[in-house]
């Protein structure tokens, strides 16, 4: 038992230091493509990381309202994103599914964007209350998007354990309608689930000075920024877990390299997208949300009576 129990928890570990060490890599892929489609020559691949270094040696000015609030919500982001990653199969087995179930995976996501929410509150800055209010609604629309995907997922398998759920359980059924319908929505939902254009509304950097983060520098905003990289990872992850699972019952080498091929190509749409479009407004982004949350509800009641 012993043995298996270290088993597990070198699993998790891995899975947190492989996102850690993926994160920034994304994040420079995504620059870079960016910058090709805006005929620019864009930073190296490796900028990411130079720049986490760089601000992690930077002085910690406090400037917030709250700075004790500030430091805990800020170090809280990035312990609940990597606890999620030690719950989801990055092109292997879900490390550490024995420790909860599919309801603790959707608290532990919501619990991520709550603590944006303390960040932004504890800053106290105009920008950075408005920031909060916009997070606010996107996660009232948002996360009961994802929580319709998982619930769909253990209606179909009738279960709620980490490793069933997170194995296209959507597809437990022959192509269902309810399936289909929430494939549909987290794509369209997906870049405002990763806070990217055209729904990176609660940053805005060219109308609130990136909202929650106005207020932060040094360590505090390095974890913050390294939180938002290692989001975009664990959402393509759990994308691609819940609707594109084909190929994970391949030989551990080339189910590990077709699960992160996924992950790269739904990363490289996230990017082109956010490339090729203009920031929605508030009120645009709540419609969509709307739209988005209305369709999902459709799909649950589709499932609970098999279809």
């Amino acid at each position: 038992m012993e043995g298996n129990l270290g088993q597990v928890v070198l699993g998790g570990l891995a899975n947190v230091v492989l996102v850690l060490l993926a994160a920034p890599f994304f994040q420079g892929v995504t620059r870079r493509v960016t910058a090709r489609i805006q005929s620019r020559q864009g930073p190296p691949l490796m900028q990411p990381y130079y720049d986490l270094l760089k601000l992690l040696g930077k002085e910690d000015i406090e400037s917030g309202e709250a700075p004790v609030m500030q430091r805990f919500s800020t170090y809280l982001l990035l312990a609940s994103v990597l606890a999620v990653a030690c719950l989801v199969p990055l092109g292997l087995s879900v490390p550490m599914g024995f420790t909860g179930d599919a309801i603790l995976l959707v608290y532990l996501l919501t619990l991520s964007g709550i603590c944006t929410l303390l960040a932004g509150a504890a800053a106290g800055s105009t920008f950075s209350l408005v920031a909060t209010s916009r997070e606010l609604m996107t996660m009232i629309a948002l996360d009961p998007i994802f929580g319709v995907a998982i619930v769909i997922g253990a209606v179909n398998t009738k279960s709620l354990r980490l490793e069933t759920v997170l194995d296209g359980s959507i597809w437990a059924s022959a192509m269902p309608v309810s399936g289909i319908i929430m494939l549909v929505v987290m794509l369209l939902a997906f870049q405002a689930f990763v806070g990217r254009v055209p729904f990176d509304i609660s940053e805005a950097e060219t109308e609130i000075m990136e909202g929650p983060m106005i207020e932060y520098s040094g360590r505090k905003l390095a974890m913050f920024k390294y939180a938002q990289m290692v989001k975009l990872v664990i959402y393509s992850a759990l994308f691609v877990a819940l609707f594109v699972p084909w190929g994970s019952g391949l030989p551990l080498p080339m189910a590990f390299v077709l699960f992160w091929a996924k992950v790269a190509v739904l990363v490289l749409l996230a990017t082109v997208l956010s490339a090729t479009h203009a920031r929605y407004r508030i009120d645009q982004a709540v419609r969509y949300y709307a739209a988005f949350l209305a369709v999902s509800l459709v799909a649950v009641v589709l499932a609970s009576y098999g279809h």
